[in-house]
């Protein structure tokens, strides 16, 4: 057989198989697994192999009994030291808490104590707080009467002696507020210095109480407790910071700062009684002075007032008489015009005669007379119209005036009245003490 001339022949490339199996054969597979039909050991090997099995399990089952005897001796003595040394343990234990609980005795009854001064010393200071806001209501009234007392007019502002009480009582007020400030502000520092005590007392007992749980919890652990458990290398760590003798000491200083705070806190406490007291008894004298000077000046201008009113009442028939004799000076001024023109017409008709006739004959000088008489009589009626009128405008500027002065008087008289309704009531001693 051969290709056909118009076809290509392909040339494959041999593999592995086509290498080994020659072309027109078929494959076999037992060549390639001959070596596998061989055995590995032999009797010989097997029988060793189980004698020095059995040589080296008598070997380890020897050992095992000695070793098992030993152990057995090693736990008897190993577990009397070990219950030994839990039973020391424990006894240690419960000392311990004893001396814990002594100590957390005496830091219980210093915190109580502790306790109860610091309420009280909050109490003064509330007591202090409340005397300053009551005295804020007094010093506003008397700042209040003496805005309002600047509202007065003309000379009646005066510096008078219920201005100068008024000051006097609120430089006093402000004074007192700044010592009873002053005293709240230290028992402020008390507090603060009590609340560290406080705490140092509060930490220290805290301590005490998880030291006590702790030990009692170590006190009553068993070999058959649940919460035990490996913590390999906690015996090498050194937890403590402090040994018996200051242990002790720490908590001693801790209730001698606390007894000194209460020291502290009482004296304060007293100081702020005595400063209550005497604010109190000093503001009510302030107090009484200042309504004493009202009461003297209002009855000053109310009389002030009554003369003035009583000047005033005479003032006003003065001018309605005035104003009569004005108006019958009017009166007569015109009444007397008419003569005059009368006179004055008469003169210039005659002197429109003719010729010889202008005569300076008696009727000439009558009616010359009449007229320079008229004229001057018209002239002293002017006069004294202007006289009268001038009268007149200075009885009206002094009624002006006394009208003015009464209304000065009368708005003296009103503020201090409307200071006099604001200062009638004033707080209580208890409440100026802070209760």
């Amino acid at each position: 057989w051969k290709p056909s001339p118009i076809y290509r022949a392909v040339s494959v490339p041999p593999g592995p198989e086509r290498q080994c199996v020659p072309a027109g054969r078929p494959p076999t597979l037992l060549p390639a697994l001959r070596p596998s039909l061989h055995a590995r050991y032999s009797t010989r090997d097997w029988h060793q192999a189980n004698m020095g099995q059995l040589r080296g399990s008598e070997a380890s089952r020897s050992s095992a009994g000695r070793m098992n005897t030993d152990s057995m001796r090693l736990l008897q003595d190993k577990d009397q030291l070990t219950y030994q040394m839990q039973e020391d343990s424990r006894r240690n234990l419960g000392e311990r808490m004893s001396n814990i609980d002594f100590w957390r005795a005496e830091l219980i009854y210093e915190l109580e104590c502790l306790l109860k001064e610091t309420q009280a010393l909050e109490t003064t200071k509330k007591r202090l707080e409340c005397a300053v806001d009551e005295m804020q209501g007094p010093l506003k009234v008397a700042l209040e009467c003496l805005y309002n007392r600047e509202k007065r007019q003309g000379i009646d502002l005066v510096h008078d002696d219920v201005e100068k009480n008024l000051i006097k009582e609120v430089d006093g007020f402000k004074d007192y507020q700044e010592i009873l400030t002053k005293l709240a502000q230290k028992i402020t520092e008390q507090l603060g210095t009590n609340r560290d005590a406080q705490h140092a007392l509060e930490r220290d007992l805290s301590d005490k109480n998880s030291a006590h749980f702790i030990d009692e919890k170590c006190y009553n652990l068993r070999n058959t407790s649940d919460s035990i458990s490996f913590y390999y290398g906690v015996e090498k760590a050194n937890g403590t910071v402090s040994v018996p003798a200051t242990w002790a000491k720490f908590s001693e200083d801790n209730i001698r700062c606390s007894q000194h705070a209460r020291a502290n806190s009482v004296k304060l406490r007293e100081d702020a009684e005595v400063g209550l007291e005497s604010t109190s008894e000093e503001m009510w004298n302030h107090f009484i002075s200042t309504n004493l000077a009202f009461n003297n000046r209002i009855a000053e201008v109310a009389d002030a007032k009554n003369k003035l009113q009583a000047q005033l009442a005479k003032v006003l028939q003065e001018i309605f008489q005035t104003q009569d004799t004005i108006m019958l000076l009017e009166r007569s001024i015109k009444a007397k015009e008419y003569p005059l023109k009368v006179a004055q017409t008469r003169l210039e008709a005659r002197t429109k005669r003719p010729n010889i006739e202008l005569c300076r004959d008696p009727p000439q000088f009558q009616l010359v007379t009449e007229a320079y008489t008229l004229g001057n009589t018209l002239q002293t009626l002017k006069q004294r119209l202007q006289e009268a009128q001038d009268t007149l405008q200075m009885l009206m500027l002094n009624k002006s005036n006394l009208e003015h002065d009464i209304s000065v008087k009368a708005n003296s008289f009103s503020i201090d009245k409307k200071c006099m309704d604001m200062r009638r009531v004033f707080p209580s001693t208890p409440r100026l003490i802070g209760y």
